[in-house]
């Protein structure tokens, strides 16, 4: 039996005509073959890469973040001048946040939108405006809320009933008057593995439509507290803008009763905006997602006859998921027979679901390609699988990979800046490994890695003289980290 004709294949997966291939729809722009076969990112050779900083290692372009960035914020910008309004763009922080990326997205224009005190306060270390920030979370604690309210945050997305009675006592012992939006599930939500989508009912965000109402009413109730708009979020990797049409109908609804009360100046769609992960996916470009979206919200105000609020949004998987990928080196490789008379080839990587949970937790589908050189051998069947002890340790489930893959080539695995790094781990002992910027031809690491010293400094139950490492010490995996 074929392998195209398997039901252990994908439907979506085919033999390629050039396993060397790196399609630029998934890759960073910057990364090409050379002449000895290997691949540069940003200038920069794997193998400079690999001796420098060890593996695995997360690399990240920083040209194509703020490209996306740019490109992001351009879209949003236009869509929304042609209806004579303003666009906010946040940058989503969950995707991947270090102080270094805040910097970049905020040179570009973009505002920042984070959920936890830790990344508030990567934000404020990268050196974004706490004006421009915005604060989700469907259980902010009260320490987390008092931070927000003492930087002068500019938007709390406030996400339950308890959490408004929160907020408003803090911001009036402080003397302030906190904005906040309200989260709204729609009902609507995107077609996406069901962790990824976010507004139907049985779920831990935000109010139903009519608790929305309730929760805007009581709002505008408490002096220390300024209602500014709805919040929705549909859910994750959307190729195009027909959910969020729907989404808009819905929420434009709420907005035109809200009305009566006062005035409302904001609409945030939320984000979830896809990227390509493999050859045949193949999201809508930004622009036509950014027109699709305002011209919804613009069509919808028309009907009802009222003025259209400013738009906010919050990308950020399109922003830097195409510009990162992991590099690995390969351990052991051997073939099995699947079934239906069919091998495929198991390639063993020095990571895995520590550096790339996506597999394990939604069943993300990756790409790979070898990356040390070409080869002319035929693509096998292959499955990319980390180092860790889970039958489910699987970085890419299916790929076509040259038959004459060993030990010691270097692979790669592209469109991975966006939660892998954020959803690393240490199972099984791993330390995690480091973010390495490339640009110009030149690598800096911009998140340090780990070492197994760093793992037993945590140890309480290991007295600093029993550790075989002395503190202080890099130990590998990971070595130069200037």
């Amino acid at each position: 039996m074929s392998a195209s004709h398997s039901a252990l294949v994908p439907a979506w997966l085919t033999a390629p005509a050039e396993a060397n291939e790196l399609v630029a729809s998934v890759w960073p722009a910057s990364a090409h073959r050379v002449d000895d076969g290997s691949v540069e990112v940003g200038g920069v050779s794997v193998f400079d890469l690999r001796d420098r900083f060890g593996t695995p290692l997360y690399v990240l372009d920083e040209d194509e973040v703020r490209a996306h960035a740019r490109r992001a914020r351009s879209a949003f910008d236009a869509a929304a001048a042609r209806h004579g309004i303003r666009a906010r763009v946040y940058y989503a922080g969950k995707a991947f946040l270090s102080a270094e990326v805040v910097r970049w997205v905020v040179a570009e224009g973009l505002s920042v939108d984070v959920c936890t005190r830790g990344e508030l306060e990567v934000a404020l270390a990268g050196g974004a405006e706490p004006a421009r920030l915005g604060f989700h979370g469907n259980n902010k604690s009260v320490s987390e809320l008092e931070r927000a309210v003492e930087v002068g945050i500019g938007s709390v997305v406030v996400d339950s009933p308890i959490e408004i009675e929160r907020l408003a006592a803090i911001a009036e012992r402080r003397g302030a008057v906190q904005p906040v939006l309200v989260r709204v599930r729609t009902g609507v939500h995107a077609e996406t593995h069901a962790f990824l989508a976010t507004a139907h009912e049985d779920q831990k965000f935000g109010f139903s439509l009519e608790g929305a109402a309730e929760a805007v009413a009581r709002i505008r109730e408490l002096s220390s507290l300024r209602f500014v708009g709805l919040h929705a979020h549909i859910g994750s990797q959307i190729f195009d803008s027909s959910g969020f049409r729907e989404s808009a109908a819905r929420l434009v609804d709420l907005h035109a009763d809200l009305l009566a009360g006062g005035e409302i100046p904001l609409l945030n769609v939320g984000g979830g905006f896809g990227i390509s992960y493999t050859s045949v996916d193949d999201p809508k470009p930004i622009e036509e997602i950014a027109d699709g979206i305002v011209d919804a919200i613009a069509d919808e105000c028309a009907v009802r006859g009222i003025p259209m609020p400013d738009v906010a949004t919050e990308p950020g998987r399109v922003i830097v998921g195409q510009a990162g990928i992991t590099l690995y080196e390969v351990g052991t490789v051997k073939t099995v027979t699947a079934g239906e008379d069919l091998d495929r080839t198991y390639v063993s990587v020095d990571g895995g679901m520590s550096d790339n949970a996506r597999p394990a937790l939604y069943g993300a589908d990756f790409s790979a390609r070898l990356v040390s050189r070409t080869s002319s051998e035929t693509p096998a069947l292959s499955r990319v699988v980390g180092r860790h002890c889970e039958s489910g340790d699987i970085v890419v489930d299916a790929e076509y990979l040259p038959a004459d893959v060993a030990p010691g080539d270097l692979l790669a695995v592209p469109a991975t800046g966006a939660y892998c790094f954020s959803l690393a781990s240490n199972y099984n002992y791993t330390p995690r490994p480091p973010v390495v910027a490339v640009r110009d031809g030149q690598a800096r690491v911009i998140v340090r890695g780990e070492s197994i010293d760093d793992l037993l400094a945590r140890d309480a139950g290991i007295p600093a003289s029993d550790s075989p490492l002395p503190r202080g010490t890099t130990s590998p995996p990971h070595g130069d980290t200037e």
